[in-house]
């Protein structure tokens, strides 16, 4: 905004900022929203450069499921882990998280973390050793959205 006191006038003044509703999120205005967070992080020596991980199911050339993470700061978030209901109690869940665990342990990450809901699967993670961290309630209705980590480096296990 301009005031009498800066030195410049108001034709150089920018254009008043709106907020509107985006229709899609594509890669080049999550990279526009996200700027922002990424100069702050990098000015205290904390880039926010995360590195996205996708491994998917595939049955002949298609992708039916799989694992989306991302890999900052030395941690793994796991975004989405998905496999078909009619693929399930194969191990395919465990061999798609222990594979990005790995992953994520060769790139130089110490821990993992992911949320999910009380009606899917804590059961699950606390079997491959996540341990619950944070919990909201009442999402939704009167579930919980349930916050679980596990350390990644050797010596923290």
């Amino acid at each position: 905004m301009w005031r009498e006191s800066q030195s410049w006038s108001r034709t150089c003044e920018a254009a008043p900022v709106t907020i509107r509703r985006l229709p899609a999120l594509d890669p080049a205005i999550r990279e526009a929203i996200t700027h922002p967070l990424a100069e702050a992080s990098t000015a205290k020596s904390f880039a926010f450069a995360p590195r996205f991980l996708a491994l998917g199911l595939d049955r002949d050339g298609m992708i039916d499921g799989g694992l989306i993470a991302q890999l900052y700061w030395d941690w793994m978030y796991v975004e989405i882990l998905a496999v078909p209901e009619r693929l399930r109690g194969q191990g395919l869940g465990r061999e798609l998280l222990e594979r990005a665990e790995n992953i994520a342990r060769a790139e130089g990450c110490c821990g993992a973390w992911v949320d999910t809901y009380s009606f899917q699967s804590p059961g699950f993670y606390e079997r491959l050793g996540y341990r619950p961290f944070g919990r909201l309630p009442f999402y939704p209705g009167t579930e919980e959205r349930i916050f679980l980590a596990k350390p990644l480096d050797e010596e923290a296990e």
